[in-house]
């Protein structure tokens, strides 16, 4: 149970930064922040309880998430403008890239810590700890990008969702024929390593190469009859 609070609270900390800077360089208020934090960081595990069936979901038994996701906005809030002095940070590119390193810790952990719910209320096949895995993983990322309008990374052709997938496989394989705490390792690295290897190689799966904005030839019009 230990180290399962462990990937909770990294998770919960490394997404409420994630989210609360998405939402500066979206320019929202101090409230939109607190909000986007809030749903990053805790809105996965809230749909894999939803699931699985844990009511009332651990969101509301457990006041931490709330704390922890408003503690960290305000944090990052207010340390934010002294970031951007420091001669690191003159350029947008290095808070998108902290944004994903984030996001990538975030993903581990809460992949880990998913796939573990599921083999802890005894959905052990394969099938149920993946998708645990992976919506704990993903979703509270997917809420925030909504949020924003932007169009959710499990979307797009990056590897995100196969990281949190591989990563939870990884578990199911190994959880059983190594220690609690080794699994979880095994499936944070996994799922960390591939999401920032596919960032640093530009790795991404392959999308459909066709162009579908061509404008059709306009049809000839029929002449006019004559009176």
């Amino acid at each position: 149970m230990f180290w399962l609070n462990v990937f909770d609270i990294i998770g919960t900390i490394a997404f409420a930064i994630s989210g609360a800077l998405v939402g500066m360089r979206k320019r929202l208020d101090l409230f939109g922040i607190i909000t986007l934090s809030i749903a990053t960081a805790s809105c996965g595990g809230l749909s894999r309880d939803i699931f699985i069936g844990n009511f009332p979901p651990m969101l509301f038994r457990e006041p931490k998430y709330f704390v922890f996701s408003i503690v960290t906005a305000i944090f990052v809030l207010f340390l934010y403008p002294i970031f951007m002095r420091l001669p690191l940070a003159s350029t947008n590119k290095v808070i998108l890239n902290i944004i994903l390193i984030l996001d990538a810790i975030g993903l581990g952990a809460f992949t880990a810590l998913g796939a573990k719910t599921a083999i802890n209320y005894n959905m052990n096949n394969l099938f149920s700890v993946i998708c645990m895995g992976l919506i704990t993983g993903v979703g509270g990322g997917v809420l925030r990008d909504v949020f924003v309008r932007d169009i959710p990374l499990i979307l797009k052709k990056e590897i995100y969702a196969s990281a949190s997938i591989v990563g939870a496989f990884a578990m199911y394989c190994s959880y059983g024929y190594v220690s609690e705490i080794a699994s979880l390792y095994i499936c944070f690295f996994i799922t960390f390593a591939l999401r920032i290897f596919s960032i640093k190689y530009n790795l991404n799966l392959p999308i459909a190469n066709i162009d579908i904005t061509r404008s059709t030839k306009a049809a000839p019009s029929h002449p006019t009859k004559r009176k």
